[in-house]
């Protein structure tokens, strides 16, 4: 299959550069690992959509016209500037999210992944990722992205019932759903997941967990299953506001997790994280919070004038960086390790935190917290209920930071 252009004939050559590159470090012995902070997962926003859906309050537009040539000549300078002013010498994956990333052209897919494979140690094993939406994505588009250098595919499918696509406001079908859904695993075996949403008004459980065991029978080895979060200034919140739509039912969309989890479980899925589940395998620090520039307009001349469309970087403190690790971490199945933890904070361990706090300690006898040898993790039932556990670990750990003996100073 021919590559789309000499951009992506670029990529690829630079791809089996990065390939090469590895098996001569593996020849000479095991290769001095990249410090963490010179490592990164790099996410590329395709800010356009061919229609807005009715629970959708990303920061997605409607383009009357597009210039992509534009576009993708700032998103190549963007990451190229990120990279260099970050440091960051090691792209571990790349993720292309929007927005309807599968309505870009794959030449725009290849001249990122180009300048990234041009900026940084790309390693044989580098996972590219593609969100696409069933009506955007026919079968041969497919195979242009995977030409492009994309090796896996993220389907918005979100639902298998006509009726309620309506009432998202999505462009597709069912049927359209699993024609590409089933097109997509042709072409990317192995490494197709998709989404499927639960707790829309008026939806049932019963029926709802009929189309999750229909989707069983077609999909891949990973599914992500979201509730719906009814979003202000959305047309979905505006609809059930001025009571054109029931609002969802909290309890019903409750039932329909805990069964769906059940479900997935019995099917051989194994969930690693709170909305997603895979089966056969699939699955000294500084860290900053960074404001974009949303308006893709206003983005592109940033980008023109300055190399990026950063407004603002705030370093995040070392309790916030805590903070983060914490909510983050618990929501994986794995949650966190004691060395992991060590990395960020080397003098207050998970013990020293959790240990002794009384809250704490009912939510490890309700067996919804395990804190042992390995860490501190949810259980299955405790990732159910992570937000409620967030509401005692997050103080108390905030607690625990204000009362911690200063670590001593070398030479004071």
């Amino acid at each position: 299959m021919a590559l789309p252009g000499a951009r992506a004939r670029g990529w690829a050559a630079a791809a089996r550069a990065a390939q090469r590159r590895r098996r001569v470090e593996n020849a000479g012995g095991s290769p001095s690992p990249e410090p963490a902070g010179r490592r990164a997962a790099l996410y590329v926003h395709w800010p356009y959509c061919e229609k807005r859906c009715s629970y959708c309050n990303f920061n997605k537009y409607i383009p009357r016209r597009l210039e992509e040539a534009a576009m993708q000549k700032c998103l190549v300078t963007e990451a190229q500037t990120l990279l260099r002013l970050s440091g960051v010498q090691r792209v571990e994956s790349v993720f292309f999210g929007g927005g309807t990333p599968s309505l870009a052209s794959p030449h725009t897919v290849a001249a990122v992944l180009e300048a990234v494979a041009q900026a940084a140690h790309l390693p044989a094993d580098l996972e590219v990722t593609l969100e696409a939406n069933p009506t955007s994505a026919p079968g041969s588009r497919l195979a242009e992205f995977g030409a492009a250098g994309v090796n896996r595919l993220s389907i918005g499918l979100q639902s298998l019932d006509d009726t309620e696509l309506r009432l998202l406001g999505r462009t597709h079908s069912a049927c359209d759903a699993l024609r590409t859904l089933a097109e997509a695993r042709r072409l990317f075996p192995g490494r197709v997941s998709v989404d499927l949403m639960l707790g829309l008004p008026a939806q049932q459980v019963g029926p709802w967990l009929g189309q999750l065991q229909e989707l069983l029978h077609h999909c891949d080895d990973h599914l992500s299953l979201y509730q719906l979060s009814l979003e202000r200034g959305t047309a979905l919140f505006a609809q059930v506001q001025r009571g054109a739509l029931p609002a969802p039912d909290p309890e019903l969309a409750a039932e329909m997790y805990q069964r769906g989890r059940a479900v997935l479980r019995e099917a051989g899925f194994h969930q690693y994280e709170v909305s997603n589940f895979a089966r056969n395998g699939a699955g000294g620090h500084t860290r900053e919070a960074r404001i974009q520039t949303l308006e893709p307009d206003n983005w592109m001349k940033e980008v023109m004038l300055f190399g990026h469309g950063t407004r603002k970087r705030v370093p995040l403190g070392r309790l916030e960086l805590l903070e983060e690790v914490l909510a983050l971490g618990l929501r994986t199945d794995v949650g966190i390790t004691h060395q992991h933890w060590q990395q960020f904070e080397p003098q207050l361990t998970l013990w020293d935190v959790f240990g002794a706090n009384k809250e704490v300690q009912e939510l490890l006898e309700r067996g919804l917290l395990q804190l042992d040898h390995r860490g501190l993790r949810c259980s299955w039932e405790g990732l159910a209920v992570l937000d409620s556990l967030l509401l005692t670990l997050l103080p108390q750990l905030q607690e625990a930071w204000q009362q911690r003996t200063p670590s001593p100073v070398p030479g004071g």
